[in-house]
């Protein structure tokens, strides 16, 4: 069978690319096209009783651990003075799914992925999910071909680059740095309107894959959930919870901007 591109040819004729945007030579390239194979290809392969590499889901699973090591020592080594709860917000920026389909952008990497023509044609080339889950599929793949040299390059370059130092920068300033819950609240107590209460609305997906709905609201004098703020969703409880408190802290944000102009207006 020969594997197509969106943008035309064989993978195999557009994989040099890519591997050039990675700043790596793949010795084994099967390890490279398993890393851009969507489960829905994988399937329709083997439903048609075509040859398949597989899915990438297991390389996304090595992927994420080499990457949150990597990550992990580089910013070790690099401030010296940051203590651990420092660092562990750092870190969790950095291989966050939303800074990794920011990195998968700049690398152009859906112009790579392997799915199959249904989901194609869907958009899901372009999905945020998509394009962080087969990035650490890709980091998989690396370190497998590579080893932790060809990760930390990558790493290095595409990951972290000025993103470190801008993080940096928010730390000193007193930024939450993906600690959006504790900024909720502490905001909320501040203005004296109560507390956050997070409540899980469904779950989704088999169990390997679960995706939760969080919505978060306003708890007052009376102990009872008030006024809805705002829902988020993610892998994990914590990271829908994060998700909502931060939806939520962006709302009150554009309320605070809408109440300030008016305030202005009617001053003039």
């Amino acid at each position: 069978m020969v594997r197509e591109q969106s943008n035309g040819g064989s993978v195999e004729e557009n994989l040099s690319e890519l591997e050039t945007a990675l700043g790596h030579r793949f010795l084994k390239t099967d390890l490279l096209v398993r890393s851009l194979t969507h489960r829905s290809l994988a399937h329709e392969q083997a439903a048609h009783e075509e040859p398949a590499h597989g899915d990438n889901e297991r390389l996304e699973f090595l992927g994420d651990a080499v990457l949150g090591l990597v990550v992990a020592e580089a910013l070790f080594r690099m401030h010296p003075e940051w203590q651990e709860g420092e660092l562990t917000r750092v870190r969790a920026q950095l291989v966050s799914r939303q800074h990794m389909a920011v990195v998968a952008d700049a690398v152009d990497l859906g112009r790579f992925l392997l799915l199959s023509k249904g989901e194609d044609r869907s958009g899901l080339r372009k999905k945020s999910t998509v394009l962080s889950n087969s990035m650490e599929a890709v980091v998989g793949a690396l370190y497998l071909d590579g080893g932790m040299k060809a990760v930390e390059s990558f790493v290095r370059t595409q990951v972290m680059g000025a993103e470190v130092e801008k993080l940096a920068e928010q730390l000193r300033e007193g930024a939450a740095l993906g600690n959006y819950k504790s900024a909720l609240q502490e905001r909320l107590q501040a203005e004296r309107t109560g507390a956050p209460v997070y409540r899980v609305k469904s779950e989704s997906g088999p169990d390997h894959r679960k995706r939760f709905l969080v919505e978060v609201r306003l708890k007052g004098d009376t102990n009872e959930a008030g006024k809805a703020l705002a829902r988020g969703t993610g892998s994990t409880k914590k990271n829908a919870e994060q998700d909502a408190a931060r939806r939520a802290l962006a709302l009150l944000d554009r309320a605070a901007a809408k109440a300030s102009a008016k305030k202005e207006v009617a001053a003039e």
